[in-house]
């Protein structure tokens, strides 16, 4: 039973790497033996559960049975062995972490290093980007989520906020007459975020909140997209303050209508209620909302 559960193990990482190299890579072994393992483990099941090509490996619907049952079975294994880990002065594992990729450039990535360093035997797998990432899906353990949360099945916690402003390049600005109200933007072109709607709620000096929905010639899937396609003078659009004022320095962008604000980005820490590290994931989200 021991030599089995190794094997459905193995196969568990040659399914989540996505080739027999980068599995054995992973866990140290040379390539053949891994190949070797997931044959016999077939053998000794009666089934396939790996088609294979020379380019690809693509599950079986037994070996999708089987790598559901088998991420189970690490799943709670990992639990276990975090469950004592982490209670120790000197937690170790591994963590999976995504975020948006505007991330990179502000203070959060500080807090990401300095719990590095703090916990070096947590051995931590950042993912940058901006697409959404499905948390179970994609295997990660944390998500760093901007924007406004809405309820979902998933654990969270604020760990803070990005402010936001409306910017535009220098000329494209010079060629509209002075915006004075929102409502003076919606003939604008405006360069969107896709995971955004589509109108933009600003707050004037009076507390007054005015919707404004304008044209949107380009939708782009990154915060550093709408930054560069507003700064090449395509439209207005919001970005987190840290993009607006580079431009600003560059003289790439000017602030639009500043005595109005944009409503701040929330951020969030999400994880799933039953983690596969559960106390390491802890210990991560406390770690950046105490800072």
């Amino acid at each position: 039973m021991i030599d089995k559960l190794r094997s459905i193990a193995i196969f568990a990482k040659v399914v989540d790497e996505g080739t027999f190299r980068a599995a054995a890579t992973a866990l140290g072994l040379a390539p053949s033996r891994v190949s070797e393992t997931v044959s016999d483990l077939e053998k000794a099941l009666g089934v396939t559960l790996l088609y294979r090509s020379t380019r690809q490996l693509s599950l079986t619907s037994e070996g999708r049975v089987l790598h559901a049952k088998a991420q189970d079975m690490l799943a709670s294994v990992e639990s276990g062995l975090d469950a004592i880990n982490p209670a120790s002065a000197d937690p170790q594992g591994n963590l999976r972490v995504t975020a948006p990729a505007f991330v990179v450039q502000t203070d959060l990535v500080d807090a990401f290093a300095s719990f590095a360093d703090t916990y070096p035997k947590i051995a931590l797998t950042f993912d940058f980007s901006d697409e959404p990432r499905d948390l179970i899906r994609d295997g990660f353990d944390v998500s760093i989520r901007a924007g406004w949360l809405e309820d979902s099945e998933f654990m969270a916690r604020s760990i803070g906020q990005a402010d936001r402003l409306l910017v535009a390049a220098p000329d494209y600005v010079a060629q509209k007459p002075p915006p004075k109200h929102p409502r003076d933007l919606e003939d604008w072109d405006w360069v969107r975020f896709a995971m955004r709607p589509d109108q933009t709620e600003l707050t004037g000096p009076d507390g007054v909140v005015v919707t404004v929905t304008g044209r949107s010639n380009v939708v782009v899937n990154t915060a550093e997209a709408l930054y560069e396609f507003a700064a090449r003078g395509l439209g207005v659009t919001a970005i987190p303050e840290h993009m607006a004022c580079r431009g600003f320095e560059r003289g790439e962008l000017v602030h639009v209508l500043p005595d109005w604000s944009l409503k701040s980005l929330g951020l969030y820490a999400v994880w799933p209620d039953q983690s596969r590290r559960e106390n390491l994931t802890t210990l991560f989200v406390r770690f950046l909302a105490n800072r």
